[in-house]
């Protein structure tokens, strides 16, 4: 060996002690390495050896003595020794040069260097097996070639993307050849292969694939757009589906294939047979597949009829009514109209059969009018014709007109009207007997048998109903009657002599007084001033001297009144509402009574049923009470005041949009007279305040610099005498905004990865967004992905919020730095793992990173070690000191920089329990180191 050689020339004392290796301070140079093949290089020597030898793969070249050297003949062809430096210079460099060269100081040091001559790289090209593949079934396989070139290093590029190794691609003959399998439409290119040795690198010219892909994401787009179509339109469906090359299209309807290819197909004049699901079938030839969508199409005939009639007869006070909407052709909805406003559903108005039918369950007198039904489907609408409906009622209570008392020997007139629509028929009875069948009974000359109670009786034939009224008749003889203030006599009419005359008041002896005076002969008392106190029963006592007769009981009737009538009946009505006025006074016998309104005879009975009131009925009413006895009348009157209802009540604002910090005004429109008018939100009543502020009469609502609280539902409630009513809600919208964005995103990015920013701003209604990189448009979502990164996507990227109704924008910036990437990280050992001895990970990177931690088992590791197994970490090697049972499990190593955290593959550590050359290996088994029964191992 060298080691020998050199031993042979030292002195005795030296030898047999083994050289003193140190290269702390000598190294090998080379001007170059690697080395072209045909150029020079020379190998330097920081400090000249003197006794010594240069070796070559353990071969020697040079032996160096004190004064000289010696080349080997067979191995320094080409090769210069300098005795002075120590150099070695190799001349027209060839590739067998390549390998480990050493230089040797004989027991001072031994260094060595790794030299590698190469060949520079030449046309590099790029072959595919195969350009024309399919989507999902075909596997790519591209060969990279050199004309010259060694030491080669091959990396593959799609685009500007490095190709890794993985599941569907594996790379093989050393990296020459690249096998991409499950290929998709965007597997096609361009490719290149990068060749690289220590002398530099050549990229290939780009290769495209021809991927043939589809069909797929076919759609239907149907002109014109409508969810249903009438009756005799023409309709226009186009196929569209994402196909290399074009695929053939058919379609179907309900399944069944059509006479008709291509892409378009035309409907023309629809009917509802054309109804049904049409299906686009897309065929690609070469890809061998199918692919379909399909749309519905709906075709409706429209509304040919439509007019009302009703099913239960007509329409009767307080009895249930219906009208029917009979429509010819399908029906999508039916809206009712009274009088041109719309018909809302309550307790007595009920929608039946989809709206088809209106059921007045109990009729009322604001229920007539004209009615119409209209119909609607999805292609057509149509209204009925006005039907009228007259609301049959009656007969109310009849009212009698006529005298009470009258003289014997005269004719009276009984005049008998009703309330009742239709008019009513008649009927006069008298004890039970019917007198006449018409609304007037003249009598004969009465007489006073016919006193007595004479009944009307009134019948309406539609209602079925019927209503009697009475008066009571009294026929007096032609006498003075008795009347209260009047002066009025009785006399006792005797027949026979008589000493002696008395009188009796109710079986008691009547006495004169002041207002009671007897005649001389006591025959006449007269009442000087009667009071109704006065009437009583009377009988007058004659006396002589062979006996005494009583006259019968007189009942002695006072007339009186009438006295102030009393009125009874509402002071404040709303019009359509019917009134009843009852009016009554103090008199003997009855008063007739009569009503006016301004001035004109309404009614003869105590009793006055108003018809439906109107506005212009609104006034005095005046009762006259008549006694027809007495001659006197007296009369009372009640101020009745008639009300329009309110019958609607919105809220109305103006056309332009609610903005912050503008006024607002809300106006509550009200039909019908409002004494007061108030206004909730939420809820709840609103108040005024520094903002808020109300009309004089309430109704406006003006907010002032509007802010977000203002925001809610706000109603409006109107009252009057007769009633309230409250309007629907109105959702008040303010709008704003968009206030400042807040962008969500990484302030760092890696080449070739991929970056999401997302950006919100609180905006009524939400914003749209666009990002911008470097004053151009890059995105129109709030989301915004960036990639795949290269160095000039660093920069400002700025989200804009733009709200439409406010018209303003706001605007956040965010900086983004694109850095290299952290290509690959693996972890390698060069030795056995060996429970009890020192062992070392390393983690190798390619690619810059800041910091490296490590993961056992998913966990990551402390920097301050461990104490349940002995670790340290060092730049990226772990070194365990040493390993233990417990080291055992999956490690991984994660490189970091400030874009992305590169994980590498799992490395699974298990450790060896002991090893001996000529036995098995032994290894720990749940953290137990189990060994044969051998006391040698």
């Amino acid at each position: 060996s060298v080691y020998n050689i050199l031993q042979f020339f030292v002195k005795d004392e030296h030898k047999g002690k083994c050289p003193n290796y140190s290269v702390q301070s000598q190294t090998i140079q080379a001007s170059m390495n690697p080395v072209p093949v045909g150029d020079n290089v020379t190998l330097s020597s920081s400090i000249p050896v003197t006794m010594g030898a240069w070796t070559f793969n353990g071969d020697l070249l040079v032996f160096i003595y004190p004064g000289g050297s010696m080349l080997s003949r067979n191995k320094t062809d080409g090769m210069i020794f300098n005795t002075t430096t120590s150099s070695l210079t190799i001349t027209s460099a060839r590739l067998q040069h390549s390998g480990l060269y050493k230089l040797e100081q004989l027991n001072e040091f031994s260094v060595q260097f790794q030299l590698s001559v190469q060949e520079r790289i030449s046309n590099v090209t790029l072959s595919a097996q195969r350009a024309d593949l399919v989507e999902f079934n075909d596997t790519a396989v591209f060969m990279c070639s050199v004309s010259t070139g060694t030491s080669l290093s091959y990396k593959w590029l799609a685009g500007n993307l490095t190709i890794s190794s993985g599941a569907d691609v594996q790379l093989s003959n050393d990296g020459a050849s690249l096998t991409m399998t499950k290929l998709t439409r965007l597997d096609k290119g361009p490719y290149r292969c990068n060749v690289s040795n220590g002398l530099g690198f050549k990229v290939s010219p780009p290769v495209y694939l021809n991927i043939s892909y589809g069909p797929s994401n076919t759609s239907i787009t149907v002109m014109p757009v409508k969810y249903m179509y009438r009756s005799g339109s023409d309709i226009s469906l186009s196929c569209w589906t994402d196909s290399k090359p074009t695929a053939m299209i058919h379609w179907m309807f309900d399944e069944v294939l059509l006479n008709q290819s291509g892409s378009q197909l035309e409907l023309q004049n629809v009917n509802k047979n054309n109804s049904g699901t049409y299906k686009c079938v897309a065929y690609n030839p070469f890809t061998m597949r199918f692919n379909s969508t399909s749309t519905e199409i709906r075709v409706m005939d429209p509304i040919t009829v439509v007019v009302i009639s009703f099913t239960n007869g007509p329409a009767v006070l307080d009895e249930t009514f219906t009208l029917q909407c009979e429509v010819t052709g399908p029906v999508g909805s039916i809206h009712w109209e009274k009088n041109g406003h719309p018909v809302a559903p309550n307790m007595t108005t009920v929608f039946g059969m989809d709206n088809k039918t209106l059921t007045l369950s109990a009729v009322q007198h604001s229920d007539g009018g004209q009615y119409q039904c209209h119909a609607f489907n999805l292609v057509s609408n149509m209204s009925s014709g006005p039907f009228d409906v007259q609301i049959n009622y009656g007969p109310k209570k009849p009212t009698i007109m006529g005298p009470n008392v009258v003289k014997s020997g005269t004719n009276v007139t009984l005049s008998c009207n009703a309330e009742s629509v239709p008019p009513s028929l008649y009927r006069w009875y008298f004890n039970g007997e019917m007198l006449s069948n018409m609304s007037e009974y003249i009598t004969p000359s009465l007489t006073q048998e016919m006193s007595g109670n004479y009944i009307c009786m009134a019948l309406n034939h539609i209602t079925g109903k019927n209503s009697t009224a009475s008066i009571m008749l009294t026929v007096v003889e032609q006498s003075n009657p008795a009347v209260e203030g009047n002066l009025h006599a009785l006399t006792c009419n005797i027949t026979g002599p008589t000493d002696h005359i008395y009188w009796m008041k109710d079986d008691k002896p009547l006495h004169s007084d002041n207002r009671t005076v007897f005649s001389m002969d006591n025959v006449t008392v007269t009442f000087q001033t009667l009071n109704r106190s006065d009437a009583r029963h009377y009988r007058c006592l004659a006396i002589n001297a062979v006996g005494n007769m009583s006259s019968d009981s007189y009942k002695l009737l006072v007339n009186y009144g009438p006295e102030m009538p009393i009125i009874m009946g509402p002071r404040v009505v709303k019009t359509g509402d019917n009134v009843t006025l009852t009016c009554k006074a103090e008199s003997v016998p009855v008063s007739s009574y009569k009503w006016f309104f301004n001035g004109s005879l309404v009614s003869n009975m105590a009793v006055y049923m108003a018809p439906p009131l109107r506005k212009e009925m609104s006034g005095k009413y005046v009762c006259e009470a008549f006694n027809s006895v007495s001659g006197k009348n007296n009369s009372a009157s009640i101020m009745l005041m008639v009300i329009d209802p309110i019958h609607k009540v919105e809220i109305a604002a103006p056309m332009n949009s609610a903005m912050e910090n503008d006024s607002y005004n809300l106006t509550c429109n009200v039909a019908g007279p409002a004494d007061h008018i108030y206004w909730m939100k939420n809820g709840e009543l609103l108040l005024a305040d520094n903002r808020i502020v109300f009309s004089m009469d309430n109704n406006t609502v003006m907010l002032s610099a509007l802010s977000h609280s203002d925001a809610g539902n706000y109603q409006c409630m109107a009252l009057n005498a007769v009633g309230n009513m409250t309007s629907a809600q109105y959702n008040l919208i303010v709008n704003f905004g968009p206030e400042t964005p807040i962008v969500y995103g990484p302030h760092f990015g890696a080449t070739g990865h991929e970056v999401v920013f997302n950006c919100s701003a609180n905006s009524i209604p939400p914003s749209t967004y666009t990002w911008w990189f470097n004053d151009t448009l890059v995105a129109n979502t709030s989301s915004f992905i960036a990639g795949p990164l290269t160095f000039n996507m660093s920069g400002k990227y700025t989200c804009m919020a733009h709200n439409h109704v406010t018209g303003a924008n706001s605007t956040k910036a965010t900086m983004l730095t694109v850095i290299e990437a952290i290509e690959s990280a693996m972890i390698q050992s060069n030795s056995t793992p060996i429970n009890n001895e020192n062992f070392t990970l390393t983690c190798a990177i390619v690619g810059p990173y800041d910091a490296i931690y490590w993961i056992k088992d998913g966990m990551q590791l402390n920097m301050n070690g461990s104490n349940t197994f002995p670790y340290i970490m060092e730049e990226n090697m772990l070194h365990f000191t040493p390993l233990t049972i417990q080291s055992n499990g999956t490690y991984e190593c994660v490189a970091t920089n400030k874009a992305v955290h590169h994980k590498s593959p799992k490395y699974p550590l298990l450790v060896i329990c002991k090893y001996h050359p000529n036995k098995s290996v032994f290894i720990a088994f749940l953290n137990i180191c189990i060994f044969p029964h051998d006391e040698h191992l």
